[in-house]
């Protein structure tokens, strides 16, 4: 029987490549799920090139098969989810690992608003041989909790690949990524973009297939976690950037004017040149946080962030080249006054830990304002788009 695409509710799209052993039950899951509920819906296969005969069991049992030539767990997913008609829809792999017949709580959530239903496969069940070991007790709890610790949203399962959404809300995540980092793309979008996020008990079951499935476990976890890193400047450059500099500065500090023992430790200059490290590098990650949070927020990687309008609009590019000039003057005039010392001993042997209490800061004062002059000119060059645009 047709269907008028306007009528279409839900559009369950699956993701194919190769998927003859399974394609079959899921569409007829699916299509069992439609009729028993009274839910006007269809079935979009994207698929990635499948060689075996998969596309043509999918038309015969009354999906709709999208051509995806270009190779990749996300590519395939949004060349099915961009043709969907569906005002929702309910994305899930064509393994027979999730069962489509059953997604009643999912369907009830979308209808109430919500704009991405996540599917829990903890609170639902992992029945036994469907999930690896290392995928179970490490690769997944691991991933989900850098997750919520980077993102916030509670999602207690980052990697359900049974998850729901309207096409509303899709087109909101403006989804980027084409391989397996797309299911925390879609999660972490929804995330900052503060969409409404509802999560659902799930039943994940063996995969119905003889062969290996596509996933790699080393491969695509670490895709999914420097996806999760990329999205988060915040915890790779500032959090661990800020730490550096307090240790440096307090520790550097007490040391600058005297030995410091701790417990029969004596720390001396040695150890001042190394917080002088800290220090530097910690305002070199500062200065990437700020680059890269300024670069993603014009690309429309991240939203638009108050914080940091806040910030543009007290530290000028003019304050910014005053603080830069003032801590080379004082590394100088620190630097001069080193040299000062040394010519009232004729150029001849110094007591070290004496000059070095003036030389580490002096020339730490240098290295970070002149690491400031340049990302400085660097941010107002990327500022000069946000101007234009507005």
């Amino acid at each position: 029987m047709s269907i008028n695409n306007q009528d279409v509710e839900l559009s369950i799209v699956m993701p194919c490549l190769n998927e003859a052993e399974t394609i079959e039950v899921c569409i007829i899951k699916a299509n069992k799920y439609f009729s028993d509920n009274n839910v006007v819906g269809e079935v979009v296969i994207g698929d990635n090139g499948s060689t075996d005969g998969s596309q043509a069991m999918a038309e015969a049992l009354g999906a709709r098969v999208i051509a995806v030539p270009n190779r990749g767990y996300g590519n395939a997913l949004k060349g099915g989810i961009n043709a969907a008609y569906g005002k929702y829809i309910i994305m899930g792999d064509s393994d027979d690992s999730y069962d489509f017949s059953k997604l009643e709580l999912y369907i009830e959530k979308l209808r109430e608003g919500y704009d991405l239903v996540m599917g829990n496969r903890f609170k639902g069940g992992v029945m036994p041989g469907a999930m690896p070991f290392l995928h179970k007790y490490l690769g997944n709890p691991v991933l989900s909790f850098i997750g919520r610790l980077f993102f916030g949203g509670g999602i207690g399962d980052f990697h359900c690949g049974l998850r729901g959404f309207s096409k509303e809300a899709y087109i909101k995540m403006d989804l980027q990524t084409t391989g397996m980092e797309f299911a925390s793309e879609m999660v972490v979008k929804s995330t900052i973009k503060k969409l409404k996020i509802a999560e659902v008990p799930t039943i994940l079951h063996p995969d119905g297939r003889s062969r290996p499935p596509h996933l790699r476990t080393w491969r695509d976890g670490w895709r999914h976690l420097r996806f999760l890193m990329m999205y988060a400047p915040a915890w790779v450059f500032f959090y661990p950037s800020i730490t550096l500099i307090l240790i440096g500065t307090i520790l550097g500090g007490l040391i600058t004017n005297q030995p410091l023992e701790i417990r029969g430790v004596t720390l001396d200059v040695d150890t001042l040149m190394y917080m002088a490290l800290l220090v530097f590098v910690g305002v070199q990650g500062i200065t990437f946080y700020m680059i890269a949070k300024i670069f993603a927020i014009n690309e429309g990687l991240l939203p638009y962030s108050k914080r940091m309008a806040r910030y543009s609009n007290w530290f000028t590019f003019e304050k910014g080249l005053v603080i830069s000039l003032i801590l080379i003057l004082a590394g100088l005039v620190g630097s001069i006054s080193a040299i000062n010392h040394w010519r009232s001993v004729n150029f001849g042997d110094l007591e070290t830990g004496f000059s070095m209490r003036i030389i580490v800061p002096s020339i730490l004062a240098i290295l970070v304002g002149v690491q400031l002059f340049f990302t400085n000119f660097v941010m107002g060059i990327l500022g000069l788009k946000k101007k234009s645009n507005s």
